[in-house]
């Protein structure tokens, strides 16, 4: 399991809120009374010359220090909050770990994810209190699957009542085949899959999208030949590397329920992930 940022900065930022909150309510207030008090011991002298006593620079201090707990809380809780209001509600940056989006998205890039494109969601309980628009098909969608708890990034293929079918290594989406273009072979040597042939890159389209897909030419694949349709409020999703993802085609449950939608993958930003970061890969995501 991934760890749970989200919930961990939710703590944090709870955690150093309720510090600073029950430091002003409570806890200063004992500081103010010591620091009366040293005024009210060094009463003989001048209130211009205190400043200039050691001993009164000393008692003050120390009347007025806050406890350490309260002075990191106060310092971090304003980058918590707006990191945590940030990642939540407007756009989270992912690194991608794997092939699966191979050719669109390589191993190491550093992704910007859209969280209200589908509407504003309650971090860590995913409940969507603002519905602001649906994922529509071609759409690159960061996601929950429905059979563990970490992210998947997957193209969206179905939507609820769709049909999707694969015949003789084919997609359809509602009886109507996606028209796929070729537009040469993958020479770069990849992990994982086997193919009697080479690997080629098509153009496919769907809808009024288009979007590059690596994929084997010949068939035999265990989701050839089968058929799904999408139940409402779930979609279907797989990888734009169309022979080498673990997608709805093989999950024990294929589709994805709307509640466990993060967000939209939009951009990327860098590229990491043997010797220097690089921008060379920068840009939109189609």
């Amino acid at each position: 399991m991934d760890i749970n940022l989200p919930l961990i900065l939710m703590v944090a930022v709870v955690a150093t809120g309720a510090i600073w909150l029950l430091d002003a309510l409570l806890w200063a207030k004992s500081r103010r009374a010591a620091a009366e008090n040293v005024e009210q011991q060094y009463a003989h002298l001048p209130s211009h010359e205190r400043p200039g006593d050691p001993g009164y620079r000393v008692a003050m201090q120390k009347a007025a220090k806050e406890p350490l707990v309260v002075e990191y809380s106060k310092s971090f809780f304003p980058i918590l909050a707006i990191v945590f209001v940030l990642r939540s509600f407007l756009i989270e940056p992912f690194k991608i770990p794997s092939e699966s989006m191979v050719p669109t998205l390589e191993v190491g890039d550093f992704i910007a994810v859209n969280k209200y494109a589908y509407g504003i969601r309650l971090p860590v309980f995913r409940t969507k209190i603002i519905d602001l628009g649906d994922p529509v098909r071609g759409d690159v969608v960061v996601f929950f699957p429905p059979h563990e708890d970490r992210y998947f990034i997957k193209r969206l293929i179905g939507l609820p009542g769709d049909k999707i079918q694969i015949r003789d290594n084919v997609l359809y989406v509602n009886d109507v085949m996606l028209e796929q273009e070729l537009v040469g072979a993958d020479p770069v040597d990849r992990h994982g899959g086997a193919c009697w042939g080479d690997y080629q890159i098509v153009n496919e389209a769907i809808d009024d999208k288009k979007h590059l897909v690596r994929k084997c030419p010949t068939g035999g694949r265990g989701w050839n030949d089968r058929t799904w349709t999408v139940p409402e409020g779930h979609y279907f999703m797989m990888g734009d590397n169309r022979d080498n993802s673990l997608d709805s085609r093989v999950w024990p449950d294929p589709f994805v329920p709307d509640k466990n939608i993060v967000g939209k993958a939009f951009a990327v930003w860098m590229h990491w992930n043997e010797g220097l970061p690089s921008f060379g890969r920068a840009g939109g995501i189609k």
